[in-house]
């Protein structure tokens, strides 16, 4: 790191202020600030996020295989889900940090990205699984068809979020970049040569894979309603930005592409 006048320079990011920052005491560098605890890149609160969600995913996936092999309850929908929802998060932060390091913060694990209404989608698919192969009986949710169609969208889904999130690398971000950062490029290749956004395509059909496995009729509706109005409005703002980044460059790429999303164009 460059140093001037015998101390080193005070770390900078786009996703990093020094408001509400502890002063450093005598033997505190300034270039480790933001990995102390509490602050955005806080090593120690990374490493037990990893771990809960490892913790997390890994009793889903065991608990969800032991109901399926040994007993002949639907509840193994519900370790899945856990288990499904674990990987995602986990995967939003390690993609981030081996592919777009310098965000790699706890906020790209996505914990409590629109909270509280992200929260309360999760608990009441889970809810809606509970009672209802529980309290009505449905053993097999939509049928085995169905289920194993909805195993298939959830790992497809992730699998193209996370292509996508490592393909573009620097030029990724999770929030809409209003001002057009130094190493930012238009991305055309790989799977953007498919998808116009494939992250937000990936994770689309990964949530509606969820609720397919689960047997969740009310909220695969509610999903499916709330996530196109989501990213119809996303996709508008985003791309209203990326024409003034790129001009008619974006705007030749967005008449060729598509978004794949239904009723987002």
């Amino acid at each position: 790191m460059e140093r001037q006048a015998g101390r080193a320079r005070p770390w900078s990011s786009d996703r990093w202020s020094p408001t509400n920052t502890p002063t450093p005491s005598y033997s505190t560098p300034y270039d480790i600030i933001p990995y102390l605890p509490h602050q955005p890149k806080s090593l120690s609160g990374i490493a037990l996020r990893a771990f809960c969600l490892g913790a997390a995913l890994a009793a889903g996936l065991l608990t969800s295989a032991a109901t399926l092999l040994f007993t002949s309850s639907p509840l193994w929908r519900l370790p899945f889900f856990v288990a499904s929802l674990s990987l995602f998060h986990f995967l939003e932060f390690w993609t981030t940090a081996a592919f777009n390091t310098p965000d790699a913060d706890v906020a790209a694990f996505l914990l409590t990205s629109n909270w509280p209404e992200y929260a309360i989608a999760h608990t009441t698919a889970l809810i809606e699984c509970l009672v209802s192969h529980l309290a009505w009986r449905n053993k097999n949710g939509f049928g085995l068809y169905a289920t194993a169609l909805g195993v298939a969208l959830v790992a497809a889904g992730q699998t193209i979020r996370s292509l996508a999130m490592a393909h573009a690398g620097r030029s990724f971000n999770h929030h809409v970049q209003r001002h057009r950062r130094p190493g930012h490029e238009l991305v055309t290749t790989g799977i953007y040569a498919v998808l116009r956004h494939p992250s937000y395509f990936g994770f689309f059909w990964w949530a509606i894979g969820t609720q397919l496995a689960m047997g969740n009729v009310v909220c695969l509706v509610g999903y499916a309603a709330v996530l196109v109005r989501f990213f119809r409005r996303r996709v508008r703002e985003e791309e209203k930005f990326l024409v003034s980044f790129f001009g008619e460059d974006y705007e030749a790429y967005r008449k060729r592409v598509r978004v794949g999303i239904p009723f987002v164009s």
